[in-house]
């Protein structure tokens, strides 16, 4: 950003880029997608073409190497017709990076070519049946024996289990708590890798989600990510990343969301005017507007502050996450109010961001965590 918190040329043009590919290849489809839980993963590769598939991954190692307010830029202007398939993007994008970023020359060199251009889609494996907030707690194990890890385990609500070809997980090999976590990548077709029957979820039904269950598994030790050890911190550091990717999905489905209800309320008729004409119509959008807006400012200082390496980022990415999920979901919530009856029928598209922005506050870290992840960095200081 530049100026008085005005965006770069080169961000306005990625922008641009970005909303041209969901006005063609997205929004025309989404919700047929939803309906018919439609996993679009030739429109997902098409995004490829344009670098989506390695947003942030160095350009040494064939991504694009953009900064995290290029990429939040990108989820949002995805988001705009279809916060699911942007959001599995994003989860691709933060599985790559970590290679990218923690792996050696070995594991760079086998998966992110194939990444890189989606010829190959990656999930991001951390939370398991018994640790979903308490993530440090979890029980998959990887033994050492010789030059491979066995691993066993179940890894739960895994976007893109059973239809992605990699997976980044979280293992333990020592200690209990965070210092025992590793980080490995696996490959669908390893021996002993299978997976659970898939999710039937409230929303999100343009990606499938399924339990990732190894029984085991002999994965190459160089497979590892990092060292030993690593796993948690590693694992952390790219949801700061993603912290941000979800909140921009929210804040892209509010705007379209804001968008509809604005030319809903100037055409709809009610009392011989205009829903809009009323006051009390005015004051709702005025509020969507000014909630949307002030989440999106947040998300792009904190965008920045990851991009910084800031010794805040994290304190700032958590806010960003926790106000943009909130706001993003209410703001969709009035746009239904203000759609009336015909804002509940699938005929409009109010309802299916409605139900795909709800598990913007419980993914990535829930907004109850984000308050912790604040209140003790505050307290630290």
């Amino acid at each position: 950003m530049h100026g008085q918190f005005q965006l770069t040329d080169d961000q306005l043009a990625i922008r641009e880029v970005a909303q041209r590919f969901t006005a063609d290849a997205i929004t025309p489809f989404a919700g047929e997608w939803d309906a018919k839980h439609i996993f679009p993963r030739e429109t997902i590769q098409k995004s490829a073409e344009l670098g989506f598939g390695a947003i942030y991954v160095s350009e040494q190692s064939g991504g694009i190497g953009l900064g995290r307010l290029e990429a939040a830029l990108i989820m949002e202007a995805m988001a705009y017709g279809c916060p699911s398939t942007s959001a599995f993007i994003s989860i691709h994008n933060m599985a790559a990076w970590m290679i990218d970023r923690f792996g050696g020359e070995v594991v760079k060199a086998k998966y992110l070519p194939s990444l890189v251009t989606m010829d190959k889609i990656a999930s991001y494996c951390l939370t398991e049946p018994g640790s979903g907030s308490d993530a440090a707690a979890l029980k998959t194990t990887a033994r050492r024996d010789g030059d491979t890890y066995v691993l066993n385990g179940t890894k739960q609500f895994i976007s893109g289990a059973g239809a992605n070809e990699i997976y980044v997980a979280m293992v333990r090999t020592g200690e209990d708590g965070p210092k025992g976590i590793s980080c490995i990548v696996i490959e669908k077709d390893m021996p002993g890798v299978s997976f659970g029957a898939q999710e039937k979820k409230l929303g999100w039904h343009s990606q499938p989600t399924a339990q990732l269950i190894l029984e085991d598994v002999r994965v190459p030790a160089e497979n590892l990510v990092g060292a030993e050890g690593e796993g948690f911190r590693i694992a952390m550091m790219g949801l700061d990343g993603g912290r941000l990717n979800i909140g921009a999905c929210s804040l892209g489905g509010a705007q379209r969301c804001l968008d509809e209800a604005i030319q809903y309320t100037k055409d709809r008729k009610q009392f011989g005017q205009a829903v809009a004409d009323f006051q009390n119509t005015q004051f709702m959008l005025a509020d969507m507007a000014t909630d949307l807006e002030a989440a999106r400012a947040l998300l792009y200082l904190a965008a920045a502050k990851v991009t910084d390496n800031a010794p805040d980022k994290t304190r700032f990415s958590a806010m960003a996450k926790r106000l943009a999920t909130d706001n993003g979901s209410a703001i969709v919530d009035k746009a239904l109010q203000l759609f009336g009856g015909y804002g509940y029928l699938q005929d409009y598209p109010i309802e299916r961001f409605w139900r795909d922005l709800r598990v913007h506050s419980i993914l990535e870290g829930t907004n109850q965590i984000m308050r912790m992840v604040v209140g003790r960095d505050l307290l630290r200081q």
